[in-house]
């Protein structure tokens, strides 16, 4: 049952939650029957319980046994099928997708008033594109889970879109990657992230609905 429970997602999940730990320096994930929790600690952010397969049992279960305000349910399914069984005081956030590619040897060129910056540390890579004053115009990081590049915070200042910085941070991450062996990439994307990496060959892998208990029991 356990592992119908997990379901056919779990395995890309796993590597996802694996990398993402490592990314922001939080603790290792604990196998949990649903899926995988993660005690994060953090203020509004106490832990987090991911659910490959999210059914109704699974979430009444959850619902009715989770009670610390700040604890989130990182849910592999759309909104519209599991926010109705959620009960009152969870707040669901906007969507997110989980999006996988084949990593290639592929970096982009670097725009003329720009240099590159990719340093590791911790078993985290950081890959920046910086002015010519040393100011951080892009940036994103992944981390290794075993063969799964877990790609985590892409963003480029807001003095710089619309320049292709995102495309030569994305592609920058996916070599390095590659380099050091990793086949697949996986990510966690906003809505508007979604564009951009589908341009560059990252398929939706499955939708995720968050949700974070801002209130507890009274």
């Amino acid at each position: 049952m356990t592992e119908v429970l997990k379901g056919a997602h779990f395995p890309t999940v796993r590597a996802w939650v694996e990398g993402w730990v490592i990314s922001r320096n939080a603790p290792r994930p604990v196998p949990e029957p649903w899926g995988l929790r993660v005690d994060v600690g953090l203020p509004g952010h106490v832990a987090r319980h991911i659910v490959a397969a999210p059914t109704p049992q699974t979430l009444r279960r959850l619902t009715s046994t989770l009670h610390t305000p700040g604890t989130w349910l990182k849910l592999c399914a759309p909104a519209e099928s599991v926010a109705p069984l959620l009960t009152p005081g969870w707040a669901v956030q906007d969507p997110e997708f989980m999006m996988t590619a084949p990593l290639t040897r592929d970096p982009a060129p670097i725009p003329d008033g720009y240099h590159l910056a990719v340093t590791t540390r911790a078993g985290v890579t950081a890959v920046r594109l910086l002015t010519g004053a040393g100011e951080v115009a892009a940036r994103g990081q992944f981390a290794l889970a075993r063969s799964t590049a877990v790609v985590d915070q892409v963003e480029t200042a807001a003095d710089h879109r619309r320049r292709g910085l995102g495309t030569v941070v994305m592609r920058t991450i996916a070599a390095t990657a590659a380099s050091r062996g990793a086949r697949t990439g996986v990510l966690v994307a906003t809505a508007q992230g979604q564009a951009l990496y589908s341009t560059l060959g990252w398929t939706l892998h499955t939708p995720v609905t968050a949700a974070v208990l801002t209130a507890g029991d009274t």
